[in-house]
């Protein structure tokens, strides 16, 4: 006996797929930047696979640290947090995961020492990211990632610099504290280099856009024609296509026209013997 709630069920599972494909984007497509300049199209893509990199600016390690002077930074680009091994151990650390899972509710926390012990603060979220040029004026120098965390107990953020190095990697080695509660870091990536899509030229010209014209007008008519002849002439099979004798000798046709026009521009060959001899009487 079939259940009437199947089918709703069924129908659920599958926009699923659709749905984890709409978190993933949507979580993913904030770590894109592109823009014009000078007839240069540039993009960058944070989390784009590249050449030993395949999850593109994220840490494998689930997160970078730095630090410095007593000061520890915890962060990771474009995801939250993840700890398999050295997790945070923060005094307070409600707003990034609590004290069973601290560290893995935000994307970038950082621990000062507060009479004795950790005290952490989350500096920002993924979802709370931007991103802009480390120099307007040189745009393959990299992009900075900026982080925000907007509380009713304090307003602080993160910026971290990702310099373009196509040699490799380098994580965070400086932390500076520019503000009460804002700090910024920098790392070299291959991720932060940017990809030109386009450049000089204002598209295809009037060639290119004289045959895009003729392919289209020619597909229009084929397909108008074999519809025509299929549904009005009760034509099947490969007769459908309009002007078959035409289609099926032009290659010969064109072959023969090169031809003629290489012999008439070179003249007769060295072994041509012509129809006419002279004859001696």
């Amino acid at each position: 006996m079939a259940i009437g709630g199947s089918y709703p069920n069924r129908h659920l599972l599958c926009l699923f797929p659709l749905i984890f494909v709409t978190l993933i984007t949507s979580v993913y497509g904030t770590c894109q930047l592109s823009f014009e300049q000078d007839n240069k199209l540039y993009n960058y893509s944070l989390t784009k696979p590249i050449r030993n990199f395949p999850h593109g600016i994220l840490s494998e390690d689930g997160f970078y640290k730095v630090a410095v002077n007593g000061t520890v930074l915890w962060f990771q680009l474009c995801d939250a947090m993840i700890f398999n091994h050295d997790p945070p151990t923060c005094v307070d650390c409600g707003d990034c995961g609590g004290i069973s899972r601290c560290g893995m509710g935000c994307s970038a926390l950082v621990a000062n020492i507060i009479g004795g012990y950790p005290v952490c603060t989350t500096l920002g979220y993924s979802s709370s990211t931007f991103f802009e040029l480390i120099d307007k004026t040189d745009p393959l120098k990299g992009i900075t990632a900026k982080l925000f965390n907007r509380g009713s107990k304090s307003n602080c953020s993160l910026a971290v610099s990702i310099v373009c190095d196509t040699n490799g990697v380098q994580g965070p080695q400086t932390l500076e504290l520019v503000g009460t509660c804002d700090y910024a870091t920098k790392i070299h990536h291959p991720s932060g280099c940017a990809l030109i899509i386009s450049s000089h030229g204002n598209g295809m010209g009037w060639f290119g856009t004289m045959l895009i014209l003729i392919l289209f007008f020619l597909g229009v008519y084929l397909l108008g024609g074999a519809v025509y002849r299929y549904y009005s002439l009760g034509i099947r099979g490969i007769d459908i296509i309009p002007n078959l004798e035409f289609w099926a000798s032009l290659p010969h046709t064109l072959q023969s026209s090169f031809t003629s026009l290489v012999r008439r521009f070179r003249g007769p060959s060295h072994g041509h013997r012509s129809s006419y001899s002279p004859v001696n009487f």
